[in-house]
């Protein structure tokens, strides 16, 4: 009775830990990525903008995980136009390397724009831009960024993360992607919020 009651324990212990160990892994894999198009409005939006002055381009994230049927959430980026890709490169070290090529596995610079994840790479928070200011700010911890998305001050240890931009069928989509924040280099956790 004992060795029948342990080895039932033993399969429902293996049928609850499968998945919960599951979960815990980030789908970073090939379907993981989540496209996200920008509606007519988001796409003007980043038209407008200038490398001086982000626009906020909001939209609904679509987001779907193993357990949960697909979500649509509201969510918002910043765009930069990019002018000159030569100087952005210059001013954004830690995203290109020495002979120019992205260290991200997708082009940073697309369509003449750059997008950045509205994720402070410190601790998470949503950091705004502050044309006052003519920098981001996370109000959480005071981190800042200059109008490329370098850090200029504060405690987090990167630059603004960029987000990957493409053209599909005519229309801008942008895939969502959250980095491990805290840590200089930028390692994928997800790509669903």
């Amino acid at each position: 009775m004992a060795n029948a009651t342990i080895t039932i324990g033993g399969l429902i212990g293996l049928g609850l830990a499968i998945p919960i160990v599951g979960s815990l892994i980030p789908d970073v894999g090939a379907g993981g990525a989540t496209w996200t198009p920008l509606d007519e409005t988001g796409w003007k939006q980043l038209q407008a903008s200038t490398d001086s002055k982000p626009v906020t381009i909001s939209f609904n994230l679509h987001a779907k995980d193993a357990y949960l049927p697909e979500q649509s959430m509201a969510e918002s980026v910043y765009g930069i136009k990019v002018k000159d890709p030569s100087k952005f490169k210059a001013d954004r070290p830690d995203l290109f390397t020495t002979s120019g090529k992205d260290t991200l596995p997708y082009q940073i610079v697309t369509m003449g724009f750059v997008i950045f994840s509205p994720i402070c790479p410190h601790l998470g928070c949503h950091y705004q831009w502050h044309a006052d200011a003519n920098r981001f700010q996370c109000p959480c911890h005071g981190s800042q960024f200059d109008t490329q998305g370098a850090h200029i001050a504060g405690p987090a240890a990167r630059g603004l993360d960029p987000l990957p931009l493409r053209e599909q069928s005519g229309a801008a989509q942008i895939e969502w992607i959250r980095y491990k924040p805290t840590i200089p280099d930028r390692i994928v956790v997800s790509y669903t919020s």
